[in-house]
């Protein structure tokens, strides 16, 4: 009987040194998640902060008007007025790739224009004539509809080219407008987890904050 109580007395002890070791391990398992998921939105806000303050700049009545100038002087200047260096290639991709194309084309009119005028005078020496058989391979009037299109097509380049130019100077200036303004992300529905004691049960709720 006293080796039956003994033993029964061993076996509550073991339980309860292993529920309070199950439980202290709880705890730390609780305390571990917290701590990533506070780490997790600190981060999150020294790096939304770091973007508030990258894209922030003091007031100033003229940077609008420099950022506008500067865009109009030398396309992508006023982008880099702004600090928008990722702009730069949008910009020159576009200007160079229009004037490109408008060039291609000039070349291609002023070609047919040349083989055109020549022909006018009865000189036959162009690509266009097989000198062997003496035949015309493109006549006279296709030679005309080609030049046009040609020119068609370096005119719509061109007006291009000049919007791109005007869009230039347009963003320049509404950058610098809007970068004078703090646009806080802090207006935002953000979820957000709390852990609460696992052993009251699990609580809801909802909390509406404003911040300025």
């Amino acid at each position: 009987m006293t080796k039956r109580f003994f033993l029964l007395l061993f076996f509550i002890g073991s339980l309860t040194s292993f529920s309070q070791t199950k439980d202290s391990l709880n705890f730390i398992t609780v305390d571990s998640v917290a701590v990533k998921l506070a780490n997790k939105k600190l981060a999150k806000i020294k790096k939304r902060e770091a973007r508030q303050k990258k894209n922030f700049r003091a007031y100033d009545a003229l940077a609008p008007s420099k950022a506008a100038f500067y865009s109009a002087i030398v396309p992508g200047l006023g982008q880099v007025y702004n600090k928008q260096y990722w702009k730069l290639p949008i910009v020159y991709g576009g200007l160079g790739t229009g004037i490109g194309i408008a060039i291609w084309n000039d070349n291609k009119y002023n070609e047919l224009r040349d083989i055109y005028k020549n022909r006018l005078l009865g000189i036959y020496t162009d690509k266009f004539y097989d000198q062997d058989t003496e035949t015309i391979l493109v006549s006279n009037d296709a030679l005309i509809n080609a030049m046009e299109g040609y020119q068609k097509q370096k005119e719509m380049s061109i007006l291009i080219s000049i919007g791109i130019y005007v869009l230039n100077i347009v963003d320049a200036n509404v950058t610098a407008h809007l970068q004078q303004y703090n646009i806080n992300d802090d207006l935002s529905l953000t979820p957000q987890i709390n852990i609460e004691d696992p052993y009251f049960g699990p609580t809801y709720g909802l909390n509406l904050s404003y911040q300025f």
